[in-house]
């Protein structure tokens, strides 16, 4: 599955936001490093302040859904005799 991209707010990178349960239309932006950052400290990865932060996604957006337990279950043979406890 491919993740949007949005644009940081604090470096202006186009990064990848994943969606945050319960709010489809808010995605978290991905952690990342600011363009020139790892030159600036030998090589280590430091986040930009960016990463994290919870930004509306482009739309068309959805919310991910689970099919019914029930409806999985009916499609297994002698799902009436599973003990769940």
């Amino acid at each position: 599955m491919k993740l949007p991209r949005v644009e940081c707010g604090s470096c202006q990178r186009q990064v990848a936001a994943g969606m945050v349960a319960g709010r489809p239309s808010k995605g978290r932006i991905w952690r990342h490093d600011p363009p020139g950052m790892r030159s600036m400290y030998g090589g280590s990865l430091v986040s930009c302040a960016g990463s994290l932060v919870i930004v509306d996604l482009p739309l068309p957006t959805q919310q991910l859904e689970f099919p019914d337990a029930a409806d999985e279950l009916a499609d297994v043979d002698g799902a009436e005799e599973i003990a769940l406890f």
